[in-house]
């Protein structure tokens, strides 16, 4: 297996890990978790060993929170079978790390993993599952499953009472940032202040207390002492002080139901899977959420950075982070799988052409072939009826609808998928024109034509010519007892063509005629 979970912040990624790594360690082997923080290691640690606490599997964690007595601990245990399942950071990916008997490896927030990490992961695929959970797929990972190179599941239905989060795109303004603090602690709740600077990070909070003086307000960033960061962490969540303000160290799986009000600082300097991560943080119970993105003014921030901006100003619904992650897509680029260096003439070849090579080669290895690099690409079929086939213009309008049309209808690999096609066009467009019936009828005996190695199909001088391939999957002694028997309707030439020599005028009656010819020459298995 290797699958990317794409579900929303809070959507119960957690729960999928859950379940797999339960099913895997109870066959006895082991299971890893890696996670990109010392604080989501910890979170997933806490709630891995209480769901399992009623079970004989042991759960360790290893990361810089550990003594380095406890992670050599750890590392034995690993290495003679006695943990089932182990939650790390990036730690986890060194060499030192020996397993008895890995089974499933799951990469929480794919995201945050350089393509080094992944490449490393990646070694160990041909032995191990692998389970990657995200939020906002990265161009190159969410261009890899839509290319068919790793399996996508979506996970889009938002729990029960869960509300999108307000959000808002504004200057720095000491009275909306008052507004907003007080608002939510009237109501009772925390708030996150997010600030990804640790040299200024003291200087804020200092002006925070100023402009909200009531409330309990503490900082935490990744270069504290980690006992230090533990309990500001751990304080926060009990509720023990009002506002956290924070660098990006809160990104990643932070659980604290209370916090629904988040106010992040220079916004345009975050990605947009970032943005979305951290806007996350909020809105994780039943209650209305709040997020206020602080940004410099408009001729200060770079073009990307707006385009960002309004991405997720205008996505607030819940499950959007597939959306995002295609906006990201478009924005970015799709990143090289390969890369022109290593990949020879890719810049000759195109991306469409690229992706089609792709998609074969992948359709091939699932299937259990090896590709063949020499067969030609298309093995489509020709076929000519003497008849108009096309989408008309003022029955579609718009000429991107019509290509997107054309590409989806030639694409249909089987007859259910052409009927859908054909539903969803009398639905958006009305009844179908004659000459987009006539497209239909040539698409489906092109479904059917290239099971039996016809080539090419095509009317002349009154008749409809047949032309196979050199090894065509047909009964001979039938193509034989047809010429025998009708050899005024049919005609053989010995080159590869066969011919019906009268042609109906109707489309229908005529492409009933080739049915017939090609029911009649197909070989049947045997029942």
């Amino acid at each position: 297996m290797d699958r990317v979970v794409c579900g929303d912040v809070g959507f119960g990624k957690t729960e999928v890990a859950m379940r797999a790594a339960f099913a895997v360690a109870n066959t006895g082997k082991q299971v890893a978790i890696l996670v990109p923080t010392t604080l989501l290691a910890q979170q997933h640690f806490q709630n891995f060993t209480d769901r399992f606490a009623d079970w004989p599997i042991k759960v360790a964690c290893l990361s810089r929170f550990n003594t380095a007595k406890k992670q050599k601990e750890v590392l034995d245990d690993l290495a003679n079978g006695k943990v089932d399942i182990v939650v790390g950071t990036h730690k986890l990916l060194q060499k030192t790390v020996k397993y008895h008997d890995l089974g499933l490896i799951i990469v929480d927030e794919e995201h945050r993993f350089g393509v080094r990490h992944k490449e490393h992961v990646k070694s160990l695929r041909a032995e191990i599952d692998i389970l990657t959970l995200t939020a906002t797929p990265i161009p190159r990972t969410l261009n890899m499953s839509l290319a068919g190179i790793r399996d996508l599941s979506i996970i889009s239905t938002p729990p029960l009472q869960r509300h999108s989060i307000n959000t808002f795109v504004s200057q720095w303004n000491d009275s909306l940032i008052q507004e907003a603090c007080q608002r939510e602690l009237k109501r009772g709740g925390q708030i996150y202040f997010l600030h990804n600077e640790v040299k200024t990070i003291e200087k804020i909070t200092h002006d925070l207390r100023g402009l909200v003086p009531d409330a309990r307000i503490e900082f935490a960033h990744g270069q504290m002492p980690e006992k230090q960061l533990e309990q500001v962490m751990l304080d926060f969540y009990h509720q023990r002080f009002n506002i956290l303000v924070a660098t990006t160290i809160i990104e990643s799986g932070i659980d604290v139901p209370t916090a629904n009000t988040i106010i992040i600082n220079k916004a345009d300097r975050l990605g947009l899977a970032q943005l979305h991560q951290i806007r996350g943080r909020v809105g994780r119970s039943h209650h209305r959420a709040y997020a206020y993105l602080l940004t410099p003014p408009e001729s200060l921030m770079t073009d990307d950075a707006k385009k960002r901006l309004a991405a997720i100003e205008s996505l607030e619904d819940l499950g959007v982070g597939f959306t995002l992650a295609t906006h990201d897509l478009e924005i970015r680029g799709a990143g090289e799988l390969l890369g022109e260096n290593q990949s020879g003439q890719i810049s000759e070849v195109g991306f469409t052409l690229y992706s089609e090579l792709l998609e074969k080669a992948v359709t091939a290895l699932k299937q259990g072939k090896v590709p063949d690099p020499d067969a030609p690409l298309h093995s489509g079929i020709e076929i000519d009826l003497g008849l108009p086939a096309l989408i008309p213009d003022d029955y579609v309008y718009d000429i991107h609808q019509r290509l997107m049309l054309y590409k989806r209808i030639s694409n249909a690999h089987n007859q259910d998928k052409l009927d859908d096609i054909r539903v969803e066009l009398i639905d958006r467009f009305g009844l179908l024109p004659d000459y987009l019936k006539n497209l239909f009828t040539v698409t489906e005996i092109k479904l059917v034509a290239q099971d039996i190695g016809i080539k090419k199909i095509e009317t002349v001088d009154s008749g409809i010519k047949f032309t196979f391939d050199e090894k065509p999957n047909i009964d001979p002694m039938k193509l034989i007892m047809m010429i025998q028997t009708q050899s005024k309707l049919y005609h053989f030439d010995g080159k590869q063509t066969f011919r019906i020599l009268e042609v109906k005028e109707n489309i229908d009656e005529r492409a009933k005629q080739i049915y017939d010819v090609i029911d009649t020459l197909s070989i049947r298995e045997a029942a």
